[in-house]
């Protein structure tokens, strides 16, 4: 079951937050839940850059069991509102806007103390907030995010790669098939990060194009890529767990140096998956971390 909420952001902006619950016995699916808090822990899940709420239905399915459970179209993002560009594209799309609307979505749909979950730039929004703001926040997890700056050089590569993107797709399963095997940036046949992409793109006049605009994507990097966030990480008081793919962005090294840095650090690591590790292995993703998660619920 799963039913839409809209948050204001900062600056107004308006988001769909979506709450995800097992049905109670009994009940029917349509039944709606209500904004109020149920008294159970909640969870507030943070999808990464080009992502959307959706890609957490797997993970919300088997969260949502005992825990409250939403998660938030990011601006410029799913179903949430795109600012537009214009000469302040860098607030709108900074990293201050996407701090400002998770502590948004956590007061006005009052889930704090509240559990983070956050992948690639959403776990950065989630550690920003957790050092900003640790009465809100009662636990963090990390999937897949450096700490460490990743440099123009970087940010160059990511325009180019958007610039060879085939668009339009003609179907939603050629999207599927680039983004998992022909696109360049693909070492090896990934579904995972195919089944990914594919959850993004729209049907328009022409054929399938992405939810959001490349353009305002490069903004948003653009205001943290240059950037370590060493500092904030150290900031972060709540029990945290740091997630990488083996073949992830995220390597070991740093991983690790994370948790020491962090005051209340654990570590995980999962075979057989990359960037998008939720996808990749959804059932070591689950082990991984629901164990964590169910230490922090018991310990509450």
């Amino acid at each position: 079951m799963v039913q839409r909420f809209d948050v204001t952001g900062a600056d107004g902006v308006r988001l769909a937050a979506w709450e995800f619950r097992q049905p109670a016995a009994g009940s029917s699916a349509a039944e709606p839940s209500g904004a109020e808090s149920s008294g159970e822990p909640a969870a507030l899940l943070l999808h990464g850059l080009m992502g959307r709420a959706f890609h957490w239905a797997g993970t919300a399915r088997w969260l949502s069991a005992g825990r409250r459970v939403v998660a938030l179209d990011q601006r410029g993002h799913g179903q949430s509102e795109h600012p537009p560009a214009g000469p302040d594209s860098a607030t709108r799309y900074g990293r201050e806007a996407f701090v400002a609307d998770a502590e948004a979505a956590i007061e006005q749909l009052g889930l704090a103390p509240v559990t983070l979950i956050g992948h690639s730039m959403g776990a950065l929004t989630a550690w920003q907030l957790a050092a900003r703001r640790p009465d809100l926040v009662a636990a963090l997890v990390i999937c897949d995010m450096r700490a460490s700056a990743l440099g123009e050089a970087s940010q160059q590569e990511w325009e180019e790669w958007f610039r060879r993107w085939p668009l339009p797709f003609p179907t939603q399963d050629a999207a599927r098939r680039w983004f998992g095997e022909d696109d360049p940036r693909v070492e090896r046949p990934d579904p995972g990060r195919g089944q990914f992409f594919a959850e993004v793109m729209h049907e328009a006049d022409d054929g399938w194009r992405p939810l959001f605009s490349r353009r305002q994507m490069l903004t948003a990097r653009e205001t943290w890529v240059h950037d370590a966030h060493w500092e904030e990480l150290a900031q972060v008081r709540c029990p945290t767990l740091v997630v990488r793919g083996l073949d992830g962005e995220l390597g070991r090294a740093e991983a690790q140096e994370m948790v020491r840095v962090l005051p209340a650090g654990q570590y995980a690591e999962i075979p057989d998956a990359g960037h998008y590790l939720h996808y990749d292995q959804p059932t070591a993703w689950r082990e991984a971390v629901e164990p964590f998660l169910d230490g922090i619920k018991a310990s509450a």
